[in-house]
């Protein structure tokens, strides 16, 4: 564990000078708010997008999932983390979890505060061990862990990634959906009744019955109690032209999106069309699905990346059209709609990755993006610091379920890319961004800083 690090004022104004972040929001809104300074939480880390949740608060400390990889050579490359800020007194310190892991940030941990104030983490390697990996704090105290315990769901696992959701209706079982179960890169479980000291193997969730192997990408969100829901493609946009699909789990069962029963999670989807369809892809217009929220009426909110080209599936630089979609489920039926360019891909080879987007969970009529076009215009933002095209960080509200948006820059000019952001609930009036600023090479491969500012709702 690092030692606790602070924010000098001198480092606060050259934060304003060098990232290029704006001190407050003058759009037209609904609701008004305002920047906090910003912080410089951790300066090597990385995430996916696939874990979860790898923001985290108990109402005192923020916990923050990441992998450091930083420059060849970096002592701390590989190393899972758990960073950990305290808002209220500023004071921000690294767990690291596991060193030299592995230099991949699909390594990032999934976060799970149980009922007795313990942190409960979980992470894996990227598809090369049968084991996944977990560790347990000590109450109310994220700097101190147990030791690093392993879960083997099968021999012939091979698992990727980590998302822990408690049902108190169940007596709090603990699930952990992750990819690889038997080698099957489909969506699959295990699940624990004790609170993650100890886990059992479920059973894969999602079925492709294809020839070809494909790997449906998962989102999950849940509502605290008894209910989770999931946002997933049939495969890699690489490989299937991607629709976006949404179910839900409750009482043993898989649900449509208006309640319907289709099968048990034990038994599981026999093909993603089981689900309820969300939004059709086709070959010009191909979905990856992004970030899930509840609203108020625990109806699901999420948003998720298209890329458009008339193009054939693995074709090389056709990444240059990226968007962001919003749906909305209102009871009886979803409503999507396109709200922003999102710019082009992140780099050559994953032509469907960009910059990323994150709904409030506290107001899912806000969503925050990363993008290197303007989202209305398209017009490439080429930054005045570099001379370069460089992802900028915005923020969108809509008034209207998601027809119309008014978007702010949350970054401008910057020295480096602004990417990945992810939001969780502060308080009432509160919420806290984290993102990832410098150079992004491959999920293998980057130089990052974690940033992270308070956004305040008057």
């Amino acid at each position: 564990m690092s030692d606790i690090n602070r924010i000098s004022p001198l480092l606060i104004l050259l934060f304003f000078l060098v990232y290029g972040i704006s001190a407050c929001s003058d759009a037209p809104s609904e609701d008004e708010i305002s920047l906090s300074e910003p912080i410089l939480l951790s300066d090597n880390g990385g995430w996916c997008w696939f874990q979860g949740p790898r923001i985290v608060t108990d109402g005192e400390y923020v916990l923050i999932g990441s992998v450091a990889i930083g420059d060849e050579g970096d002592e701390r490359r590989g190393n899972v983390d758990a960073i950990v800020y305290h808002p209220e007194s500023g004071e921000m310190f690294t767990s690291t979890l596991s060193e030299n892991l592995q230099a991949n940030d699909h390594a990032t941990p999934g976060f799970l505060l149980r009922p007795d104030g313990r942190w409960l983490a979980v992470y894996t390697r990227h598809g090369n061990d049968n084991f996944l990996l977990y560790r347990i704090s000590e109450p109310g105290d994220p700097s101190q862990w147990s030791e690093e315990q392993q879960y083997i769901p099968s021999e012939e696992t091979r698992i990727t990634y980590t998302n822990l959701y408690m049902m108190e209706e169940e007596d709090g079982r603990i699930y952990n959906f992750f990819r690889g179960l038997d080698n099957s890169w489909k969506p699959s479980f295990v699940y624990s009744d004790d609170l993650g000291e100890s886990w059992q193997t479920g059973n894969i969730f999602i079925e492709v019955p294809t020839e070809e192997r494909h790997r449906p990408y998962v989102i999950y969100t849940d509502n605290g109690h008894d209910t989770i829901h999931m946002s997933y493609t049939e495969g890699h946009p690489r490989n299937y032209n991607n629709s976006i699909y949404h179910i839900y789990y409750r009482d043993g069962m898989l649900h449509q999106s208006d309640g319907a029963e289709i099968t048990s999670l034990e038994e599981g989807l026999e093909m993603p069309e089981e689900g309820t369809l969300v939004y059709e892809g086709s070959a010009d217009s191909v979905h990856w699905t992004t970030d899930l929220v509840l609203d108020d009426d625990e109806f699901p909110r999420m948003v998720f990346s298209t890329k458009r080209n008339d193009t054939e599936l693995g074709q090389v630089e056709d990444g240059n059209d990226q968007r962001y979609h919003y749906a909305r489920w209102d009871g009886g039926q979803w409503h999507v709609h396109e709200i922003a360019y999102a710019g082009t891909s992140l780099y050559p080879g994953e032509y469907e990755y960009t910059g990323l987007a994150a709904i409030d969970p506290r107001n899912p009529d806000v969503v925050y993006i990363s993008a290197d076009a303007d989202p209305v215009t398209n017009e490439p933002l080429i930054s005045e610091a570099t001379g370069n095209r460089q992802y900028e960080l915005f923020r969108g509200e809509t008034t209207d379920g998601g027809e119309t948006w008014q978007w702010n820059a949350i970054t401008e000019n910057s020295s480096a890319d602004n990417l990945r952001p992810v939001a969780v609930q502060l308080s009432d009036n509160q919420t806290f961004l984290a993102w990832l600023h410098g150079e992004y090479r491959t999920y293998t491969d980057y130089t990052q800083e974690v940033l992270g500012l308070v956004v305040s709702h008057k």
